[in-house]
């Protein structure tokens, strides 16, 4: 017994690998759109933290996570290899959301820190780095600040609204929303103010958490502004991909380099 394909089946699937795959103008801006859809998502998700759900932010909530779920299932479909696509953590995220999405009418309000792992799709965004770096001049003269104030921002609101919903659910609201990220922000560059702090040893261990972790993303960040940009020159002897924008040899193999220049043919 012979097992026909679907060609309609295939040639749809083919459209989608193209949209998020192609090269094409529809296909970058396809991507551009979901980027978009991303960042309003994170926004959307930042702003409605400290409130109390109603029935309409719950419509929203399960609009959201359909567009998600339904995201999910084409990057899914048309990827070879499925086990390492679940294994990423960008993708680990969009599960956790989605699942918080979709029972967020029957879930505490605790739990809407985790909406913020939405941010994480904005990082290991590939074809958006990719897009960029072909189409805006101004990304890639300062591709290393752009990811290392994506890294902070997520981590910064990541964290807040983890402490909110730890430490500061007392009297829900957005006041005390602001105490949370005020408290973040104080602890995240070491200033440490006092008139915020936490007393409680699981209180003290998430303010260790934030210093350790958040002052290498500031770091980061600071070192990524004030130092010279790398440029992206793949070196044809031994493929390393970064170098200084007045580099003639390649600093690992010393292989003679011709990086383009805005003054060349």
């Amino acid at each position: 017994m012979s097992h026909d394909t679907d060609p309609a089946g295939d040639s749809l699937k083919t459209r989608v690998k193209r949209l998020y795959k192609g090269q094409e103008p529809l296909s970058v801006r396809f991507r551009y759109a979901l980027i978009a859809f991303d960042g309003l998502s994170i926004l959307y998700f930042i702003v409605t933290a400290p409130f109390a759900s109603s029935l309409s932010v719950h419509v929203v909530n399960a609009v959201v996570g359909l567009m998600i779920l339904l995201d999910f299932c084409a990057r899914l479909w048309i990827e070879r290899n499925r086990l390492r696509l679940l294994r990423q953590v960008h993708t680990l995220a969009d599960l956790v959301v989605i699942v918080v999405l979709v029972l967020d009418p029957f879930l505490s309000h605790s739990l809407a820190f985790l909406r913020i792992l939405r941010g994480l799709r904005l990082i290991h965004s590939y074809h958006l780095l990719r897009d960029l770096r072909r189409d805006s001049a101004f990304f890639r003269a300062r591709e290393d600040a752009v990811i290392a104030a994506v890294n902070l921002t997520v981590f910064l609101f990541a964290t807040s609204s983890l402490a909110y919903v730890l430490f500061f659910d007392t009297q829900p609201g957005l006041a005390t929303y602001i105490d949370a990220i005020y408290f973040t922000v104080a602890t995240l560059t070491t200033t440490g103010f006092g008139d915020i702090t936490l007393h409680s040893t699981p209180g003290k261990l998430f303010s260790i958490f934030v210093m350790v972790f958040g002052v290498a993303l500031f770091l980061q960040l600071v070192r990524a502004l004030f130092q010279p940009q790398k440029v992206r020159f793949r070196c044809p002897e031994c493929g390393l991909l970064r170098h200084d924008p007045d580099a003639v040899h390649c600093k690992h193999c010393g292989h003679i380099l011709k990086i383009p220049t805005p003054g060349a043919d």
